[in-house]
C-alpha cells in the first residue's frame, strides 16, 4: 500500500473558489494574556483591556478583547484552517468591519467565512476573492463581522500556478 504526501499550505488557485463556499473554523478561547501581549506589542493600553478594577466600572463589568486583536484572531483561525491553501497572494481590502459585541476572556470565538464573489477581473493571473468573515461566540452570537478582499492567483493553461 502507498501512502500519500501531503503539503502545507495545499496548493490551490483561484478556480478553486466559488461563490457560496463556507468555511467554518475550529474554536479559539480568548484570555487574560491575549489581552496583555496584544497591548504590549500595540501599545493600546487602554484600561477597558487591561485594568479590571477600572473595567468593573464600565457597562462591560470586566475587560474586553481590543477590537483588532479579534479581528486578527479571526484571519488567523482562517488562515490556520487551511482553506486559502497558498491561493492568497495579497490582501487588498477590509470593508464595513463591524463589532456587534464584546468579546471577554473566557469567550471562544470561531469563525464562519463565506465566498460571496469570485471575479476573475482582467488580468489572467489573478482573479479577487470577496470573503465575508462572521466571527462568532460560544452561543452562537455574532460579534465581529467584515468583508475582506483578496488576489488569488490564478491556473494558467497549461494547468500550473501563475503564482
Amino acid at each position: 500500500m502507498q501512502g500519500r504526501t501531503w503539503t502545507d499550505p495545499q496548493e490551490k488557485c483561484f478556480e478553486d473558489f466559488s461563490q457560496g463556499d463556507v468555511m467554518i473554523t475550529r474554536g479559539r478561547t480568548i484570555d487574560i494574556g491575549d489581552l496583555t501581549v496584544f497591548a504590549g506589542l500595540t501599545g493600546d493600553h487602554y484600561p477597558l483591556h487591561i485594568d479590571e478594577e477600572f473595567a468593573k466600572s464600565t457597562r462591560f463589568g470586566t475587560r474586553i478583547t481590543h477590537g483588532p486583536l479579534t479581528f486578527a484572531i479571526a484571519v488567523g483561525l482562517v488562515g490556520m484552517s487551511g482553506f486559502y491553501g497558498d491561493a492568497i497572494v495579497a490582501l487588498l481590502e477590509i470593508k464595513s468591519l463591524r463589532a456587534m459585541k464584546p468579546v471577554i476572556p473566557g469567550d471562544t470565538v470561531k469563525v464562519h467565512a463565506s465566498v460571496v464573489e469570485a471575479s476573475e477581473g482582467s488580468n489572467p493571473k489573478y482573479g479577487t476573492l470577496h470573503v465575508q468573515y462572521s466571527v462568532r461566540n460560544q452561543r452562537d452570537e455574532e460579534v465581529m463581522n467584515f468583508l475582506q478582499i483578496m488576489l488569488a492567483k490564478r491556473r494558467n493553461k497549461d494547468g500550473g500556478s501563475n503564482g
